[in-house]
């Protein structure tokens, strides 16, 4: 039996022949880029033969090896119109018959508008008989999937490109096509099957599903129907209260933690009678903000081992365990649109990739009724070499992608080029901006079109290039873009090095529909590696940590974040809390003020009564790129910082007129949002004040206990001791926590969790014990206006040798390394040659300042893979 994964994976055929090898594997979506096939020595070893002769003959073996197979199925009855067509270089293809290009079918022609590798007609009397019928949308393959049906070869340039295949009703065949010329047999072989099974199966009392998980047909009683979560109402979705409950005790133990000490305080007052130590309540607020992260994770610590746990597979009002129930396919599915913002990464290594993950999903989506595009917002296309730059329009234009670029950053006009300027310092916002903004022209365009009664989809196309072109030109020249840019229903936003599931734009559609109120379905993501060195697998463990931790959280009921990718997005939503830019008179949607602009734009849905909803029921099926290398990770480290320091405080210049806090903040805190959502915010947004003020504090603690110990108020609390509860709750407590909940809920056994939690403790206590300096030095940046900007992660290793990769290293922590070197020279003289009554080697005064020295001195060294694999 015939299985839909055939309809994109050959197989070896019957009579025991294979494709041949210069004939790539295929995909179910087109592959990015042609695949280079194995090395052909009978073309290779041609005298004097030049590339173009050698692609000519491959071209021609290939057209006619696939004809030839044609006509041994009985594919074709020898009519004109009937064939095989394949592209050897851009806009010129070759067929077999070659009468097919001048046999008046327009067949050769219309293949060639389509922009495909290749294409092969199947004509037999059971497709003729299913076509008999005028009028037919479709053909159903299966009850999830289903092929267009255009009327003629003339509509064929117009039709869903993505479904690889289309029956014509005139002159009655199957048209399949692909970038991958093996894919062609196996496709029609694949859709002629499946329509004999269909047919034999129908007047028996079974019928034919589909199993997503097996990807087969499977035979199913008829009269049991389909499941209940195919289609029907969705069931009301509950608000859970597990996490009102874990946050009322958090802050419980923050207010005795508080109450302690203040205890304590009104206990010295009564004695000495010293007002002066009232003082100290300055310092409950700042306390309780940074403490309440830590007592946070010492309540989930606990909960995740006695705690409930089946929350985790429910759905919720924030959170889905279960996929949803599907949408009907009687109607018309909601059109989706891939926007993907990117700048100077590596077409084939980065962008193509990712491009043919999202193009199989798209093929799945328009199978099931669907439409889908891409729209690639290009920041790099006029950054990047003339020659880069054509080769990425190629690429797009083969893949049928809609792609829009802004002019390089200029804000001087200098090289006798216009001024121009990319707003913001990380530019993804601003980019995205543009982009959005160029689509909304065109739409505006399209909609002053008079369109009469005879109105076709020829017309329609004309009149939208027509936009293209105005909107264009409507800037002076400085937007490039072309093909599909118009935004859909939906929007998932992707990076450039993210994958996703074959089948799961349904689902997610089918979700948002049901749910109005929900404007971001972040869905939880893997971790795909690239280069597997240590750093990059320690960063993979801790993101898969940290999106487990979600998941708990958010099943709770918890708010749901938005990390900014892998994650739809509603269009209308977005519209109805689009701003208006004061500087350069122009409706925004990202904002361009902030680093962070996707939790902004949480903030922003949020308060304005939308929901983010967090979905988790694809596993890893969603994947994502991690930081390859330790200044990646840092940098965004330093990023975050900087952007939640945005959110919340004005930069202190603007404290006198503005006050401290921004206007976002306090619309975020007098919002209807859920307190216990609230205090997790807070407690988020709070670990980097902490993270960034603990190497302040520590040198304060060594000269306050070096030099004062015993003689300190009671209500100070040393770093030592600090320290202690600190590797306590989320060294010891939290990798015991997370292997027993993983252990818990199926994930892994649980010897195997708690080895590989507690495996990378030493890199994770090194990364985070280093990272104290340049996390305040993004939070000061931004409190006193010093411009700080940060580029795009890598997306590739680059495996520098060891004695290139020692300057970059002192290049980029030469001030750090130099303050440890200072900073141990001072420990040593302090303990050992300072005056007696200076000296300071007191144990708990001098052990939390070295461990701060060691893991800064440390982090750039040992977890740099070019520097601890010792290449020459």
């Amino acid at each position: 039996m015939p299985s839909f994964k055939d309809y994109f994976k050959p197989k070896q055929s019957e009579e025991g022949e294979k494709i041949p090898e210069n004939v790539p594997s295929p995909t179910l979506a087109p592959p990015a880029l042609p695949r280079k096939p194995p090395p052909a020595k009978i073309f290779g070893e041609l005298p004097n033969s030049s590339p173009d002769l050698v692609i000519n003959l491959k071209s021609d073996v290939i057209v006619n090896w696939i004809h030839l197979k044609q006509e041994e199925k009985i594919w074709t009855t020898g009519q004109p119109g009937e064939g095989v067509v394949l592209r050897k270089a851009k806009g010129c293809y070759v067929c077999c018959p070659s009468e097919l290009q001048y046999d008046g079918s327009k067949l050769y022609e219309k293949v060639a508008q389509l922009n495909v590798c290749a294409a092969m007609t199947v004509t037999t009397r059971v497709i003729k008989l299913i076509l008999a019928r005028d009028n037919l949308p479709y053909v159903e393959l299966t009850p999830r999937h289903r092929i267009q049906v255009i009327h003629d070869v003339a509509e064929l340039p117009f039709c869903q490109k993505n479904q690889c295949a289309a029956f014509i009703s005139s002159p009655g065949m199957l048209l399949v096509w692909a970038d991958d010329p093996g894919v062609l047999l196996d496709r029609a072989a694949f859709i002629q099957d499946t329509l004999m099974e269909k047919i034999w199966m129908r007047d028996s009392t079974r019928d034919t599903t589909f199993d997503d998980k097996k990807l087969t047909l499977v035979e199913t009683n008829s009269s049991e129907g389909f499941d209940d979560k195919e289609f029907g109402e969705p069931k009301p979705r509950q608000t859970v209260l597990v996490q009102a409950f874990l946050c009322a005790a958090t802050m419980t133990l923050v207010i005795s933690a508080l109450g302690a000490g203040a205890t304590r305080v009104a206990i010295e007052i009564y004695v000495d009678k010293n007002y002066y130590r009232l003082l100290f309540a300055l310092c409950i607020l700042p306390q309780l903000w940074l403490s309440v992260f830590f007592f946070q994770a010492l309540v989930a610590n606990i909960a995740q081992i006695i705690g409930p746990i089946g929350q985790m597979n429910d759905n919720t009002r924030y959170f889905s365990g279960q996929p949803p129930r599907k949408l009907p396919r009687d109607g018309t599915l909601p059109h989706v649109t891939i926007q993907m913002p990117i700048y100077t990464e590596s077409l084939e290594a980065v962008i193509a990739p990712t491009i043919r993950s999202v193009k199989a999903a798209i093929t799945t989506y328009e199978l099931q009724g669907g439409r889908a595009n891409i729209f690639v917002n290009d920041d790099g296309m006029q950054v990047i070499s003339d020659k880069e730059a054509q080769k990425r329009q190629d690429f797009y234009e083969e893949q049928g992608i809609g792609w829009a670029a802004r002019p390089a950053h200029n804000p001087r006009g200098e090289n006798g080029k216009r001024k121009f300027i990319r707003a913001g310092k990380f530019k993804k916002a601003s980019n995205m901006n543009y982009a959005l903004a160029l689509s909304v022209e065109v739409e505006r365009r399209l909609a002053e079109v008079e369109r009469h009664e005879n109105w076709t989809r020829t017309d329609e196309d004309l009149a939208y290039y027509k936009a293209l072109k105005a909107a264009r030109n409507a800037t002076c020249g400085d937007a490039w873009a072309e093909g599909d840019i118009r935004v859909g229903d939906y929007i998932l936003l992707i990076d450039s090095d993210t994958r996703v599931p074959q089948d799961c734009f349904l689902e997610a559609v089918s979700e948002m529909e049901q749910s109005p109120q929900v404007a971001i379905l972040q869905y939880s993501s893997g971790v795909y590696n690239v280069d597997n060195n240590f750093f990059e697998k320690g960063i993979t463990f801790f993101t898969n940590l940290i999106y487990t931790q979600i998941r708990y959280a958010v099943a709770n009921g918890d708010v749901a974040p938005f990390v900014g990718h892998n994650a739809w997005l509603r269009w209308s939503a977005m519209q109805d809390v689009a701003y208006h830019c004061r500087i350069d008179n122009v409706e925004k949607y990202w904002s361009e003020c902030t680093v962070s602009e996707d939790f902004e734009m949480a903030l922003r849905l949020q308060t304005s009564g939308y929901l983010v909803r967090y979905a988790a029921y694809k596993g890893d099926g969603y994947k994502e790129g991690v930081s390859l290398t330790v200044y990646d990770e840092l940098m965004r480290w330093e990023k975050y910082a900087y952007g939640c320091s945005e959110l919340v405080f004005q930069p202190l210049k603007y404290w006198p007129t503005r006050g401290p806090f921004t206007k976002l903040f306090m619309k975020f805190l007098t919002s209807s949002m859920p307190f216990p959502s609230k205090v997790s915010i807070m407690a988020y947004i709070g670990t980097y004040y902490a993270l960034g003020s603990s190497w302040i504090l520590t040198l304060s603690n060594y000269f306050l206990i070096g030099w004062f110990n015993g003689f300190l108020d009671h209500y100070y609390l040393d770093s030592f001791r600090v320290g202690f509860a600190i590797i306590f709750v989320f060294t010891f407590l939290g990798n015991l926590a997370l292997g027993v909940l993983r252990y818990r809920i199926g994930e892994k056994s649980l010897i195997s969790a708690l080895a590989e939690n507690f495996a990378w403790v030493p890199l994770l206590y090194i990364f985070l014990g280093g990272v104290s300096v340049h996390i305040s030095q993004a939070l000061l940046a931004h409190m006193f206006s010093i411009d700080m900007s940060w580029g795009s992660t890598a997306k590739e290793m680059d495996n520098t040798p060891f004695f290139q990769e020692i300057p970059k290293v002192v290049k980029k922590f030469k001030y750090t390394l130099c303050a440890c070197l200072l900073a141990a020279g001072g420990i040593v003289y302090m303990a050992k040659y300072a005056p007696v009554l200076w000296r300071i080697d007191l144990f708990t005064a001098v052990w939390p300042l070295s461990t701060l020295i060691v893991t800064h001195a440390l982090m750039p060294i040992v977890l740099n893979p070019n520097l601890m694999l010792f290449t020459w």
